[in-house]
């Protein structure tokens, strides 16, 4: 008789803790439905402090969400302090481990990444790219399957001369042979004819094909990022006057990756950094055969083929870029430079003549040349302002040769829709 006495006693003792964790649990909701967030939290510790997790899952789920909503705060978490949202998305993450389809706590994960993603590309524009990284990193532990927020948090470790936090985080990347490429998704727009991108929303592109106001719907995979992370990984070690594990990195991700022409690139642009200029140009021409139709790789020969004072080759180089895509503009501006940085051994020699008559004959020789630089750079600076019709430093450049050569009229008009861009 006296067990069963002790036995309902127990009973009771629960029946109160269990009632009480609740009614903590119930206050915490009234309160944040009047936006006393500091108010909720302090009922929910209470209700910790009565061992709300003895309670069943579904009150301990609803606990957890509780809790995340409470360190959330107003606004879906904007301009919330980054602890307290971290904070929140564990709690959420907390209810998901005991329901991974739990609605609540799905949607609350979910506006608390946000948060933080909007914080972080906030601290990107003020170049504050150390804070920038320690929230994307935030977001990218809160899910770990989202990889491309540790992509960009190495990025902005990089951005912000943390090198070492940079490194930590390509490392995980590729420990976890992350390649970073994806499936982009484009479709036709019947109404203005524009191929529109979806990102990687497949479903929403093919619903808006189905609706019939989009057409001609195409996948894109985009290039794989293990290049750029081999490539970033030994700009580091360089930085840092490692050269020797910068090599030993590329030849790294060679071997695991052989025949990875982004890894080739990465391996060029090594040598390029440390000044290995034909090892470089040796590569590239390698590289060349392998993906002989990318614009990208000529121009890219061509750069080098500039600084080693080869301005033939470059000049070939650029031209067979723009074979390959016409609407390459900086192939047309670098041409239009390699020709018009001719003129300035005649200027400076036009400015050392006297008033003799052989020096007025020189400098008009030297002023003929000079106009056929012009003429010579005109049609790649016109076609350049075709494709970006707002670079001004184009524009420019058009209305100061036009004004040189006598055309008042041209150079006017280049003025006026610089004085439009301007305004």
């Amino acid at each position: 008789m006296k067990k069963y006495i002790v036995s309902l006693g127990l009973s009771l003792i629960f029946s109160k803790a269990s009632f009480s964790q609740k009614k903590e649990i119930k206050s915490a909701e009234k309160a944040m439905q009047k936006g006393n967030y500091t108010e909720a939290i302090d009922a929910l510790k209470e209700a910790q402090a009565l061992n709300v997790l003895d309670l069943n899952d579904r009150w301990k789920i609803r606990y957890y969400n509780q809790l995340g909503f409470a360190y959330r705060g107003a606004d879906e978490g904007v301009g919330q302090s980054q602890e307290n949202l971290v904070k929140s998305g564990e709690y959420f993450k907390e209810a998901l481990k005991i329901d991974e389809k739990n609605e609540d706590a799905k949607n609350g994960l979910f506006t608390v990444r946000n948060a933080i993603l909007d914080a972080a590309i906030e601290d990107q524009k003020n170049q504050n790219f150390k804070t920038a990284a320690a929230k994307l990193f935030d977001s990218y532990q809160l899910d770990r399957n989202d990889t491309i927020h540790l992509y960009y948090a190495a990025g902005n470790a990089v951005n912000g001369q943390d090198y070492d936090t940079a490194l930590k985080y390509y490392k995980q990347l590729i420990q976890m042979g992350y390649d970073g490429s994806s499936v982009q998704y484009f479709a036709k727009n019947k109404e203005n004819g524009e191929i529109e991108s979806f990102g990687e929303d497949k479903d929403f592109r093919d619903l808006s094909v189905k609706s019939g106001q989009y057409t001609e719907p195409e996948d894109k995979v985009t290039e794989s990022k293990r290049g750029e992370i081999a490539k970033n990984i030994s700009l580091i070690y360089i930085q840092t006057d490692q050269a020797d594990k910068a090599i030993e990195s590329i030849d790294l991700a060679k071997k695991e990756n052989p025949g990875d022409v982004a890894l080739l690139q990465a391996e060029a642009d090594l040598y390029y950094q440390l000044g290995d200029f034909d090892t470089y140009t040796k590569l590239m021409s390698d590289i060349v055969k392998l993906d002989p139709e990318n614009p990208v790789l000529y121009f890219n020969l061509g750069v080098t083929a500039e600084q080693l004072g080869d301005n033939e080759s470059a000049k070939s180089y650029y031209e067979q870029a723009l074979e390959l895509d016409p609407k390459m503009v900086n192939a047309y501006l670098t041409l239009a430079s390699l020709i018009l940085q001719q003129e300035q051994p005649l200027i400076d020699e036009m400015n050392s003549l006297g008033m003799s008559a052989a020096d007025n004959k020189r400098y008009k020789e030297l002023e003929a040349q000079r106009k056929k630089y012009y003429e010579e750079a005109l049609p790649y600076l016109e076609e350049a302002s075709k494709i970006d019709e707002t670079n001004l430093g184009v524009l420019r450049t058009m209305m100061n040769i036009y004004y040189q050569t006598g055309e008042d009229d041209k150079a006017e008009e280049y003025k006026k829709k610089i004085d439009k861009l301007t305004k």
